[in-house]
């Protein structure tokens, strides 16, 4: 008799960017994902590029006006941003 380990698909994937890109990665992509919620439609159309490295999360926004708003809020994005992924993945945004 023959005896399969079998596993669901969801369960492979994490395993395999836990090994590849660390056990962070994919909570860091939901945080990145969770950014056009969290900050809604108008500032998520003037967001030029995301990306998250070692709890920093990098911002470039197309408007200046917008980025030093957005640099009073700091602090109240990063809390509803870990709320939404569940973890304290975001500890400092880095607007540019």
């Amino acid at each position: 008799m023959i005896y399969y380990d079998v596993k669901p698909l969801s369960e492979l994937i994490q395993a395999f960017y836990e090994q590849h890109r660390g056990p962070e990665y994919l909570d860091e992509v939901k945080a990145v994902e969770a950014w056009p919620k969290v900050v809604g439609p108008f500032i998520a159309t003037h967001t030029i590029d995301l990306s998250i490295k070692d709890g920093r999360l990098f911002v470039r926004i197309d408007s200046d006006a917008l980025r030093s708003e957005l640099s009073y809020s700091k602090s109240l994005l990063i809390k509803n941003l870990n709320e939404v992924v569940g973890k304290e993945i975001v500890k400092e945004i880095v607007l540019n």
